[in-house]
């Protein structure tokens, strides 16, 4: 049962008699399980929802955006390429050992290391050095000016060294040990995760006893879980199952506009979407304010670039591909694209509705496009195989980098050196590397803006709406969700 209340009489008088709240219980039905318990491996929502709880990062965000400190309690851009990190003193891990900059160090040099093979490498490969420079002090290099160091910084954990280094990468994976809210109890695999309350935590502490994570792929089953209350939170609702429970007793709809952009990727690498006019044409045959208006309608927003008014480096005025399905037809027919059998790539957490829809305007302007749904762990293998000729024709993927800057977008689904992308074109890269090495705002959104036109020249990627967040909850729940995604457990509490 969740939001279980302590039963005994002695235990009930002592907590109050403490000028403590109840102990309770909480329960969140995700889509999948977390692929990965490591921060430094994959960040998708359904493992950073868990395991942003267990750790600390270098630095944070509030409810409203802005950056706040965590681990770092202070910063200084010393020099273009240097930025001094003041640590804290007084936080420990999960296991009583203290949380040291030799930690933090480690942390950077971990998720940087190219033999490692961090997914998120390309968020953070700017940084060339690390070094412990005072008692309480972390010098970061990176390897030229880097606007978005303290934005990426947000989502850098903190990982203890000698933990890591005891156990290796696959076992500190299967039973984590952080310094945050929540400590790491069991991973019941492909059922569920469970945290319980660090009592000693150093900062805000947690308000539930004891949280679980439990993988439930079926929208329709999270919403009956919600409703009959063995799930007090739940994830990823689309508008339709948001409906069935707007006015219901007892639970509530909560959402939030993210800088999470949605999109249909497509592999440039491969024939016969090597061809721009070919991808051009996959651009023009999806309706883009048809799935926004008539398919989502939860107040998502078209989006002609790979960004969100959320971002810095958005650009305004940019006009999408228009929607022309016949002049569609004419490019297929005329190149013969239809000739070539193609996978389109998706898994259970996006919403298949905007999936189906999408292979079928592709059809209907004369491609042969089959959904292949794997699981997430699968479709993120796919999406990074080694060889480009093994990832898929076509594939859904909603990006969010929650470091509210398009560098963590654009330059890990574009720039030929990320593992994520499928395209080369040293032009872009250029533009790419300005954008992310500039300290000059303009010059930055200067780049950005030629890149927008670039993209769109090679219809490289299509992207598709800014993604708004609906979650379903308890009607005691408080919570507010935010653009960057984060279920931290430590900002919500049970109405009075």
């Amino acid at each position: 049962m969740t939001r279980t209340t302590l039963a005994c009489g002695v235990a009930f008088a002592a907590l109050f008699a403490a000028g403590g709240a109840l102990a309770q219980d909480f329960t969140v039905n995700l889509v999948n399980e977390p692929s990965s318990l490591d921060p430094h491996m994959q960040w998708n929502p359904d493992s950073y929802y868990v395991y942003r709880n267990v750790f600390d990062n270098v630095v944070t965000r509030d409810d409203a955006g802005e950056i706040i400190p965590q681990i770092a309690t202070a910063w200084e851009q010393v020099s273009e390429t240097e930025m001094v990190l003041t640590i804290r003193d007084d936080v420990t891990f999960h296991d009583g050992e203290p949380l040291t900059p030799e930690d933090v160090v480690f942390s950077v040099e971990r998720i940087t290391n190219p033999d490692f093979g961090s997914p998120q490498l390309g968020q953070f490969n700017s940084i060339t050095g690390a070094e412990v420079t005072g008692e309480n002090e972390v010098t970061l290099t990176t390897d030229g000016p880097y606007p978005v160091l303290l934005a990426q910084l947000v989502k850098l954990s903190v990982v203890p060294q000698h933990v890591v280094e005891e156990v290796g990468d696959e076992a500190f994976n299967a039973a984590p040990v952080g310094s945050g809210p929540y400590v790491f109890e069991e991973w019941d695999r492909g059922v569920a995760v469970t945290l319980s309350r660090n009592e000693d935590y150093w900062g805000e502490a947690g308000p539930f006893e004891t949280a679980e994570f439990l993988a439930v792929p079926d929208a329709s089953t999270r919403v009956a879980n919600l409703r009959a209350g063995t799930a007090d939170l739940i994830v990823s609702l689309d508008s339709d199952l948001a409906m069935q429970i707007e006015n219901a007793q007892g639970v509530q709809v909560l959402r939030a506009p993210t800088e999470r952009v949605g999109f249909m990727g497509m592999n440039t690498t491969r024939p016969p979407l090597d061809d721009p006019q070919v991808r051009r044409a996959a651009a023009m045959a999806v309706d883009r304010e048809g799935i926004v208006a008539g398919i989502l309608a939860g107040g998502e927003q078209q989006v002609g670039q790979m960004a969100t008014p959320a971002h810095f480096g958005y650009v305004e005025g940019v006009e999408p591909i228009p929607y022309d399905p016949e002049a569609a037809a004419e490019i297929v027919e005329e190149t013969g694209a239809g000739d070539t059998p193609m996978q389109f790539a998706t898994s259970p957490v996006f919403d298949q509705r905007i999936v189906q829809a999408i292979q079928q305007m592709l059809s209907e302007a004369g491609f042969d496009v089959e959904i292949s749904m794997t699981d997430m762990s699968t479709y993120l293998q796919k999406a990074r195989a080694p060889e480009q000729t093994e990832r898929p024709y076509f594939s859904f993927g909603r990006w969010s980098c929650a470091c509210q800057d398009v560098d963590g977008v654009q330059f890990p689904l574009l720039h030929s050196s990320s593992s994520w992308s499928r395209v080369n074109d040293p032009e872009l890269d250029a533009l790419l590397e300005t954008g992310r090495s500039s300290l000059d705002d303009e010059e930055r959104l200067a780049a950005y803006t030629e890149v927008q036109s670039i993209v769109q020249d090679n219809a490289y990627i299509l992207p598709l709406y800014q993604a708004v967040a609906i979650y379903g909850a308890a009607g005691e729940l408080e919570w507010t969700p935010t653009a960057n995604e984060s279920l931290f457990l430590n900002r919500m509490s049970w109405s009075e």
